[in-house]
Order: structure tokens, then C-alpha cells, then sequence
């Protein structure tokens, strides 16, 4: 989600607002509960302000969490209270690892919503090959629109500007090669589009092959930005291309 469409309680400048305000907030009430809340129970109910943060997925909220925790614990919470001195080596303790858990709790859950994010395009590639079959299959559609559907797949996979068919053998050399495997090949060099992105100054073909002859191939174009699909991605439009072979062929 584009974080300037989000409404203005979900945005990362409120999350980090949220960050230093509640910690205060808490350890503020906890000080005039202080006789009947032990340190244990005011850390505990810190972490679960820090995992409420950690959980909108920005890092730096979950840090200024953490950190303003501490800082307010210490405050509060420990002897001499209302000045920023530990005496008791408990409280250290104890101050250092409500931050460390809090740091902790962060990664863990932003390790969280990148797999949330993986399974979704996970589904979402999965979803794109599923309909390319089922167009082939149905016999519904006609090649060229089945050979459209493939072709916005694709485009929609790799993250590029547009995709288009061109039948026959890739002829002009200067065309990245997309293969089987999800690796691209450049003027004869693997190139690591994870980290490098696809190129923004050439074409890269996705071919089609019948048993051992190429029958046409996709012509990607990613000029206007640089995309940096994963491996994965590569092997799902190469997949996505693969399913048009027996109409164009026919």
C-alpha cells in the first residue's frame, strides 16, 4: 500500500508518534501503580505496547519503541525515581532487556509480513498461470486473446512497462534471453537481475518452444524503471509463456 493513500492513522508518522508517546503514557500510569505493579508486570505490558507498534511493519517505530521504553522505564520505573539513574542491578537488567525484546520483537515481526507478502505473490503468480491454462484449455478464447492474457501476465510478473508476442526465433542479438532456469543472459553473461534489475536499454525475450524448436517468443520491455524481479519470477513467466506453445503452433 502506497503509505500517502493510507489514512493518516495508519501512516509511519503516526506509527512513530505512537512509538514515543505510548511508552510514556504507560510507564507514567504504571508509576502511580508502582506499589502494586512489580517491574516484571510494567516490562511485560511495555513489550505488548512495543509488539502493537512492531506489528504496523516499519522499523524505525519498532526502534523508537524500544528505545523510548527503556528511557521511560528508567524514569519511572526505577530507583531513584523520576531521574534517568539505575541503582539497583535488577533494573539494569532488566532495562536492558526490555530494550533488546523490543528490538527483537521488531525484526520478528516485519520477518513476518515479508513472508505475508511472499505467500501473497506467491498466490497471486500462481493465480496468473492457473488463468493462462485455463484459457488454453477452455478453448474459449481465441489464440490471440489467450496470447494478450499470457502477455499481460508476464509484464504483470516481472514488474516491466509491457510485454508483447513476436513469432519466430529471437534474431536480433543484442535481446536478453530469459531461460527455463529464471536466468537471464546478456550479450553472453549471466546477469543477476536480483540485484541489477532488468535492463532499461534492451529487450528481454521469454521463448516459446515445441519440443525443441523456438515458435515465437515474448518481447519484455522495462525502460522506464528499474525492475529487479526474483528468481522465482523469472521461472513463473517463463512458465506463463510456455502455456501459449500449443496455440501458436497448432
Amino acid at each position: 500500500m502506497d503509505p500517502s493513500a493510507a489514512p493518516w492513522w495508519q501512516t509511519p508518522t503516526t506509527a512513530r508518534i505512537a512509538a514515543l508517546a505510548a511508552p510514556f503514557v504507560l510507564c507514567a500510569l504504571l508509576y502511580g501503580l508502582r506499589g502494586w505493579v512489580t517491574a516484571a508486570s510494567a516490562v511485560l505490558v511495555l513489550v505488548l505496547a512495543i509488539v502493537a507498534v512492531a506489528a504496523t511493519g516499519d522499523r524505525v517505530a519498532g526502534v523508537l519503541a524500544a528505545a523510548s521504553s527503556g528511557l521511560w522505564f528508567d524514569v519511572f520505573l526505577t530507583e531513584p525515581y523520576l531521574r534517568l539513574v539505575i541503582e539497583d542491578r535488577d533494573d539494569i537488567q532488566a532495562t536492558v532487556l526490555l530494550v533488546l525484546i523490543g528490538l527483537s520483537v521488531t525484526e520478528i515481526a516485519l520477518w513476518g509480513r515479508r513472508q505475508q507478502a511472499q505467500a501473497a505473490r506467491r498466490a497471486g503468480y500462481l493465480d496468473g498461470a492457473l488463468s493462462a491454462a485455463a484459457s488454453v484449455s477452455g478453448g474459449a478464447a481465441g489464440p490471440d486473446e489467450v496470447v494478450d492474457v499470457v502477455a499481460r501476465h508476464i509484464a504483470d510478473v516481472l514488474g516491466a512497462d509491457s510485454c508483447r508476442w513476436v513469432a519466430g526465433p529471437v534474431r536480433d542479438r543484442r535481446v536478453a534471453l530469459l531461460d527455463h532456469d529464471g536466468v537471464l543472459t546478456q550479450n553472453g553473461h549471466h546477469r543477476d537481475v536480483e540485484r541489477t534489475g532488468l535492463p532499461v536499454d534492451e529487450l528481454v525475450a521469454v521463448e516459446v518452444r515445441r519440443a525443441t524448436r523456438v515458435v515465437g517468443h515474448f518481447e519484455v520491455t522495462a525502460a522506464t524503471r528499474v525492475v529487479r524481479p526474483s528468481r522465482e519470477q523469472c521461472r513463473v513467466a517463463v512458465l506463463l509463456a510456455d502455456q501459449v506453445a500449443p496455440l501458436v503452433d497448432a
